[in-house]
């Protein structure tokens, strides 16, 4: 795991709260298939503000619009693996914004047991 340091590409994916993929939540299944391929790990966050190319506004501060929030789901990899992800994730994304930007890694390990027992 540490030989994952150095010069990576994050993948951001700027999906909608309501898109789905094959009948469940798409930002749900890109996390599944990044897991399944043993990618170095993936995270959903939930926005609360956003428009895209439609101009439409998406937000938590008006009730009819709050169940169609904003996703991005990111990924550091290295360039080859995002590279070849590429045309799965488009088979699956109907409307959004993938972009890619290099990263520095300069940790990357999991949590010590000792450190669950500590509770931190």
């Amino acid at each position: 795991m540490h030989g994952f340091k150095g010069e990576r590409v994050l993948m951001r994916i700027h999906i909608g709260e309501r898109d789905k993929f094959d009948g469940k939540p798409l930002y749900q299944q890109i996390i599944e298939l990044l897991r399944k391929k043993k990618y170095a790990g993936a995270t959903a966050f939930r926005g609360i503000m956003s428009f895209g190319a439609s101009s439409k506004v998406h937000s938590d501060r008006f009730l009819e619009l709050s169940t169609d929030l904003p996703i991005v789901v990111e990924c550091v990899e290295t360039e080859e693996r995002i590279k070849a992800i590429l045309p799965e994730l488009d088979n699956m994304i109907g409307g959004g914004l993938i972009t890619l930007e290099r990263a520095q890694v300069i940790m990357y390990r999991p949590h010590r047991p000792e450190d669950e027992e500590a509770g931190n």
